[in-house]
């Protein structure tokens, strides 16, 4: 009988790897499918942007061209190659190449960025890949599959220079969680279609469902805009000088929020605000108008700032899964993230201490202002239903989320009795208070009682 049992458990704990290595390879086909998506996108954006700069450049150079035309007829004279004109020619002329350059640029970069990422995925060699080397000009990856230290030779376009991927050591550190044999799927009282539960100590999956899919992050995004300004602006313990400044809101960005239909925090046109302000009005009552005059404050436009969330996303390491086009959450199919990516991206925003107060603040007064005489009063309404149920433990953190693609959403960080802290994120629920039971229970049946 002994000898059954241990052929029984040999059994069991085989199935429990086989298992695993099949969600990392199933894990591995998911990135690698988001990334050519996200690749393929970015190329016709490229080109996109080549056509439109040059036809404005053409149109200029047609227009002096035009203006010429008409000084001669109106003075009488012949058509001149005058020196202004020639030199307006010449900057239109040098428009249309600076253009195909940046565009020239932008291809390579996205290839190059194919090519490494193939070769840190673990595909191993390619040579003249229709997604790599043979679309730009013959480069080829060389190196072991996975193993950091992989090389491309030629440089994508033109056929030579060379770019090598970055080491394994130099890559930053990021917090990481993995599935382990005692890893459990949701239960039939889960209505969230996608969701994560994650002992942060051990750094392993608790429970899990459809955590690597992709989905639209909705107002969960603004987790990284706090973060990303945080560190932009160099915040991180909420004492720095830089949060009294004053930011003037203006219509574009009043505008901007009322077009989209989002939430916001309540600031009117010319009303001059705390930066502190901005963070709180971001995650509290998720205001878009906040959250942009933030992306502004901190890059000077959303555009750039989004710019800076995209590069934090590689220096985490989620670049391949999650991409954002704005800093508020509004629905755009290139802007994608996963349940996963959403809770590393908690954790490190928790990091941060200035941000671990405002994402944990139940409620927050704004500073007086001509427009707000008393301040605007703001409230984070997961955190305040939450806080009233048994989840063996408390709900420091948390943001929501909602938009039709996503459905009801939610980040939280608990800790339990014993201080150890839990990231939880679902997606895809069927309203606020189904999303806020779908935590409660999760965090019930998997947290030590009390």
């Amino acid at each position: 009988m002994e000898q059954v049992r241990r052929e029984e458990k040999t059994d069991t704990v085989r199935d429990a790897e086989e298992e695993e290595e099949a969600e990392r390879q199933r894990v591995l086909k998911r990135k690698q499918h988001m990334e050519e998506m996200r690749r393929q996108k970015h190329r016709v954006q490229i080109l996109h942007r080549c056509i439109l700069g040059a036809a404005a450049a053409l149109l200029a150079a047609a227009g002096i061209g035009v203006c010429a035309l008409i000084r001669a007829a109106v003075s009488g004279g012949e058509v001149q190659s005058a020196p202004e004109n020639s030199a307006g020619m010449e900057r239109c002329l040098e428009k249309v190449k600076e253009t195909f350059r940046t565009v020239g640029a932008g291809f390579r970069k996205d290839a190059a960025a194919g090519q490494k990422s193939a070769v840190l995925s673990g595909e191993g060699e390619k040579t003249g890949s229709p997604d790599g080397a043979q679309e730009t000009g013959g480069g080829e990856i060389t190196g072991q599959p996975g193993d950091g230290d992989g090389e491309v030779t030629g440089q994508p376009g033109d056929g030579s220079g060379e770019v090598t991927a970055q080491p394994e050591e130099d890559r930053p550190v990021v917090f990481e969680a993995s599935p382990t044999s005692a890893t459990e799927g949701f239960g039939e009282e889960i209505v969230s279609q996608y969701g994560i539960l994650i002992d942060v100590a051990s750094q392993t999956v608790l429970a899990g469902k459809e955590y690597h899919a992709g989905i639209s992050p909705a107002s969960m995004t603004k987790i990284l805009t706090v973060l990303t300004a945080a560190d932009t602006l160099g915040i991180r313990d909420g004492t720095e000088a830089i949060l009294d400044d004053l930011f003037t809101m203006t219509i574009d960005i009043t505008d901007y929020s009322y077009v989209n239909d989002c939430s916001i925090a309540g600031f009117q046109i010319d009303e001059q605000i705390p930066v502190r302000d901005l963070f709180y009005g971001t995650v509290l009552p998720s205001g878009a108008d906040a959250a942009v005059g933030l992306a502004v404050y901190t890059a000077g436009s959303q555009e750039a700032f989004v710019e800076l969330m995209n590069k934090k996303l590689e220096e985490m390491g989620l670049a391949e899964t999650t991409h954002f086009t704005n800093c508020v959450g509004i629905y755009d199919e290139a802007h994608y993230s996963t349940v996963y990516d959403i809770a590393v991206i908690l954790k490190e925003a928790a990091d941060n201490p200035f941000c671990r107060q405002v994402l944990s603040a139940h409620t927050y007064t704004t500073a007086q202002t001509t427009q707000h005489p008393e301040g605007i009063l703001l409230s984070n309404w997961f955190l305040r239903r939450i806080e009233d149920r048994d989840t063996h433990g408390e709900v420091l953190c948390g943001k929501t989320g909602f938009v039709n693609q996503s459905g009801s959403c939610a980040a939280s960080l608990s800790v339990d009795g014993n201080g150890r802290e839990y990231l939880c994120v679902t997606a895809g629920s069927s309203s606020s208070w189904q999303c806020i039971d779908d935590q409660n229970m999760l965090y019930e049946k998997y947290l030590p009682a009390l």
